[in-house]
């Protein structure tokens, strides 16, 4: 016996299901992106010491400056990349709320 097509319930459940996992792995994000921002709030602070040491101190200063300038770049680009893959979901999400019946 073949399956009758999906009824309108069964889409708007399916369509429920997927919102409720997108929610979850925006909430997900904005928990690391949080976590993100605070540990990179710290190593920019870590950084502008370790400049101003550099600006006065040795070579061991200034290369103590370089590798807290990395840590803040690499920092950087993980919330850039948090924020994209947010938005990506935002915008999934969005998608599915135009798909739900009025």
């Amino acid at each position: 016996m073949d399956r009758v097509p999906f009824t309108l319930l069964e889409v708007v459940n399916r369509i429920h299901r997927r919102l409720f996992r997108l929610n979850d792995k925006i909430e997900y994000i904005n928990r690391e992106l949080r976590l993100v921002n605070a540990e990179l709030s710290n190593h920019r602070s870590i950084d502008e010491d370790a400049r101003r040491d550099a600006a006065v101190g040795n070579y061991i200063d200034r290369e103590e400056a370089g590798r807290t300038a990395g840590d803040v770049r690499r920092f950087e680009k993980t919330a850039f990349y948090l924020k994209v893959r947010r938005a990506k979901l935002i915008k999934a999400r969005d998608r599915l709320l135009d798909r739900l019946p009025d």
